[in-house]
């Protein structure tokens, strides 16, 4: 009686690894024309593919090229795609690091299990997404401010029109250098306060790093830039809850009346993308003390942070109005991988704007410190689990 062989799993051991051509290398542009996701491609990318009777391919590393498809694959169809955002720094050694990968490939699995796409060993995959690091290394500044972003992809590309589960997929990675999302200092951005669009709803998919959460958000933004705002800030149901702004997770920090700041973001409900940076800031927060002296201090000889209360809660555009009005409501801003921190200075509402204090360095002291810690973790300047070599 024969037997058929069990689907092969991603195994960095059959990876195979074609470098390009010394004279098809590409010309690194100068690092200060960098701008984050316009500054083209580096010189290689890994691409492995799923068969559902063989499992995963070999995996490649090969020269940045096109992807050939099948026009009738899933992805084209029923948008059954997933990706993640990471990025590439320069260690204090010299050699390449990662910020927190086993977060993204986390979010990476369970947004795949979520479109029924066939599962991946993660961990193996990781261990590949570094080698392509590794291969590109030389895109990678020593300055700061700067890293190589790394974009994974997964697609469903069964090869019929049927309206099911893709059983076949392709996992590509491929990554970008990018410099400082503000390179001349922060600048805070304008929001259009958004409920007739719904970004995501409970029951959806907005926990979810899918392709087709995204398509949809265009067209609003479109619209809050032709009236001069420069983000959606999406509100969901009857009570206005705020959700997220543009593609980024939302905090904002409120005085207590004891002199203590209450960091608050929305809870993850379902409609909340869980972000890496998000989940940072919230770490980084509640370890917080004010003594300067600690390790764990947030605070700096000229800028102290009094005690940080972080807070996973609700809370609607009813309770912005309502902190501004009182006077507590003292920073509000964005947080993704791009910009790790993006401040807000105001929030269009009803015909008005809802206008935040304004500080000298365009950014409060709050988010101020957590960016500069957060950049300190990246770039190699302050020990932490959080930063992973690759080797």
């Amino acid at each position: 009686m024969s037997h058929n062989p069990a689907p092969q799993d991603i195994d960095p051991s059959r990876l195979t690894i074609i470098r390009a051509e010394p004279d098809a290398l590409k010309t690194i542009p100068p690092p200060e024309t960098w701008v984050f996701g316009q500054s083209g491609s580096t010189d290689h990318m890994l691409v492995i593919e799923h068969n559902p009777v063989t499992g995963w391919s070999a995996p490649i590393i090969k020269p940045y090229s096109p992807l050939t498809l099948d026009p009738a694959s899933s992805v084209f169809h029923y948008g059954t795609a997933v990706f993640e955002g990471m990025k590439a720094f320069r260690g204090s050694d010299g050699k390449p690091t990662m910020f927190r990968p086993e977060m993204n490939m986390d979010r990476f699995e369970m947004s795949a299990e979520r479109i029924a796409l066939p599962p991946f060993d993660k961990s193996a995959l990781l261990a590949l997404i570094k080698q392509l690091v590794l291969v590109d290394e030389r895109w990678i500044p020593n300055r700061t401010g700067y890293s190589m972003y790394v974009r994974p992809v997964y697609i469903g590309t069964r090869p019929t029109v049927g309206v099911q589960a893709s059983n076949y997929g392709m996992i590509f990675v491929i990554m970008s250098p990018t410099g400082p999302y503000f390179p001349t200092g922060f600048k805070p951005i304008s929001l259009m306060a958004r409920h007739d669009y719904v970004r995501a709803w409970p029951g959806g998919t907005g926990e979810y790093k899918l392709a087709l959460n995204y398509a949809p958000t265009f067209k609003p933004q479109q619209e809050a830039a032709s009236k001069g705002y420069q983000q959606i800030l999406w509100l969901l149901g009857d009570e206005r809850r705020v959700t997220e702004v543009g593609q980024m997770n939302f905090f904002v920090v409120v005085k207590r009346s004891d002199g203590d700041i209450d960091l608050i973001t929305p809870a993850l409900d379902g409609t909340i993308l869980p972000g890496v940076t998000r989940d940072c800031i919230l770490s980084l927060a509640k370890t917080h003390v004010p003594d300067a002296s600690s390790s764990l201090s947030l605070s700096t000889s000229a800028r102290t942070i009094p005690r940080l209360h972080p807070a996973e809660r609700s809370f609607t555009i009813a309770d912005l109005v309502s902190w501004l009005e009182q006077g507590v409501l003292l920073e509000a801003f964005g947080t993704g991988t791009a910009s790790i921190i993006c401040p807000v200075a105001k929030i269009g509402w009803e015909g008005k704007d809802l206008i935040l204090p304004e500080y000298e360095e365009g950014v409060g002291p709050v988010s101020k410190s957590l960016w500069e810690r957060i950049v300190e973790i990246q770039e190699g300047r302050r020990d932490s689990e959080w930063l992973v070599k690759c080797e």
